[in-house]
């Protein structure tokens, strides 16, 4: 299935999310290419919500530049495929063995504002988020992009009123999920 048709699938199933939903499709109609991160206005990014086997806790990176518990996730550089891009995100910057993509549909989308750094200008990423499952071996490996990994309860993420909204938003979708 195409971004465009994940896009208004997600619309189906999230009709309270229809605006976010317009903003990632009218970036998705630009004649700039949105994947690519040299498209200051705004580009898209691919993230995992990386979920233990049991489905109970979720794997958080402190990003090191943002210095925020997060998911993992990326620049598309170029890559249409966001649901890869995703994975392929986890997969480095976690080092977690055996990681697979859930279902490839879209789980969260987020469009957020990442400050200048670095002379790279303050711009937003539109960031398409997916279900990635971890198997038994849960073993990690901190990347030189976070500075510390860590299992958390999904239960105590909707919780902390310290996590970030998008995470608590995140935590809350995927305990509908497992209710339902």
């Amino acid at each position: 299935m195409d971004f465009y048709r994940k896009l208004e699938r997600y619309r189906q199933d999230r009709p309270e999310e229809a605006a976010t939903v317009d903003a990632f499709l009218a970036l998705l109609g630009d004649p700039l290419d949105p994947f690519v991160r040299g498209r200051l206005a705004g580009h898209f990014t691919g993230s995992a919500w990386v979920v233990s086997a049991d489905g109970r806790r979720a794997l958080l990176t402190h990003h090191r530049k943002l210095d925020r518990w997060l998911q993992p996730g990326g620049h598309a550089d170029g890559d249409a495929d966001l649901a890869a891009v995703a994975l392929r995100e986890a997969e480095e910057e976690t080092g977690v063995p055996g990681l697979r993509l859930e279902d490839g549909a879209i789980f969260d989308l987020d469009r957020h504002w990442i400050p200048e750094r670095a002379g790279v200008p303050g711009h937003w990423h539109y960031d398409v988020r997916y279900v990635v499952r971890a198997g038994e071996d849960e073993r990690y490996v901190v990347s030189e992009e976070s500075h510390d990994l860590a299992w958390r309860g999904i239960d105590a993420l909707l919780g902390d009123p310290a996590c970030d909204e998008s995470m608590r938003r995140m935590a809350g979708k995927w305990l509908q999920r497992q209710a339902g």
